[in-house]
């Protein structure tokens, strides 16, 4: 049956559009390359343990090859399993959705019957495709899920998205989110171009993916003109692959963002931490080289608390590039206070049961 955002609780909306953390979950294998279920649900405990309002599953960081693997209804199955088993507190649940029209449909029927409540779609298979082209493809998904829409950098498989299709976006009743990714500020701007130019900045949510900016994302206003007036919008929350790391520090920065930015109040120790959060993340995602290593450094930490028994990828060639380990080493000397390593072991024995 296909699931229209009216049919979600009222409780998951309200999380989603008042803002929140959204890890993107990485996939546990073990040493042949398999899946580590035992490890696999020890993330997703450690996520709602750390406070998170939702998870995202079969995206970017859970690596886009569990299709070929054929592990996609199971990473799905198994994260929608522990949210159920081991919290009380609603949850929402994202699911990644890619690849041309029929795969992306079935996948949306795979995540709706195993209870996620929206989907992120990814037009990575529409590089050469015209704007009418994705707007229809993105509506035919859109009757199957509520939509999250996802601008990717070009880096890592995204292509160039105008404010025009944004705005064609933002018009598709069953969006109720976007998460901004492209890494670039003029990128950034076409989006919330198209979605004040549809009328819909009150109705669909800005999720930062823009790990270069993430809190400043999150405190700054954007403002741009709409019949001569100002309209003003803000980033809600985060979607984001570095948030599967230390997250139980990154809630608490959050609800303090969240308590400033509801009273318009701009604080300077938090904003200097943009550039320290950034500068953890050019080392966990590897950008000395291009990002070759982005999700095997997110690996890397979670390895480091014991929550990972390696950094093992479905591609073997997928590692830590040269003199990432060491990067990792300097962005943690740099920030303890920004690791929750005390977290992660006081609660360990526990997720890993």
């Amino acid at each position: 049956m296909p699931l229209h955002k009216n049919q979600i609780s009222q409780t998951i909306l309200g999380t989603i559009k008042k803002g929140t953390v959204i890890p993107a979950h990485p996939l546990a294998l073990d040493a042949q390359r398999k899946l580590d279920q035992r490890r696999q649900r020890a993330l997703t405990r450690y996520y709602l343990d750390a406070g998170v309002g939702g998870i995202a599953v079969g995206v970017h960081t859970t690596q886009f090859e569990i299709r070929e693997a054929g592990l996609y209804h199971r990473v799905l199955e198994l994260a929608a399993e522990t949210t159920d088993d081991w919290s009380d507190r609603p949850i929402a649940r994202i699911a990644g959705l890619v690849g041309p029209t029929q795969q992306a449909l079935a996948e949306a029927r795979t995540a709706v019957t195993l209870g996620y409540h929206a989907g992120l779609l990814s037009l990575s298979a529409f590089q050469k495709a015209s704007e009418d082209e994705m707007i229809e493809h993105c509506q035919q998904i859109a009757n199957e899920i509520p939509l999250f829409g996802f601008y990717l950098q070009a880096s890592v498989g995204g292509r160039l998205l105008s404010s025009s299709f944004w705005r064609r976006f933002a018009e598709i009743e069953n969006v109720i989110a976007i998460k901004i990714a492209p890494f670039n500020r003029y990128h950034t701007l076409d989006v919330i171009h198209g979605i004040v130019a549809a009328g819909a900045e009150n109705r669909i949510t800005l999720y930062t993916g823009n790990d270069d900016h993430i809190v400043l994302d999150l405190i700054l206003p954007f403002s741009c003109m709409r019949n001569g007036e100002e309209v003003q919008v803000r980033f809600k929350g985060g979607l984001l692959g570095h948030w599967s790391v230390w997250t139980a520090k990154v809630v608490s920065l959050f609800e303090k963002i969240q308590t400033f930015s509801a009273n318009d109040q701009v604080d300077s120790k938090l904003l200097s931490l943009d550039s320290m959060i950034t500068d953890c993340n050019s080392a966990f995602f590897d950008v000395a080289n291009q990002f070759q290593g982005c999700i095997a450094g997110c690996h890397e930490v979670l390895r480091r608390q014991g929550l990972l028994e390696g950094i093992w990828c479905l591609d073997p060639k997928e590692t830590l590039s040269k003199g990432q380990a060491e990067e990792i080493d300097r962005v943690y000397q740099a920030y303890p206070e920004l690791n929750d390593d005390k977290f992660v072991r006081s609660n360990l024995e526990r997720w890993l049961a």
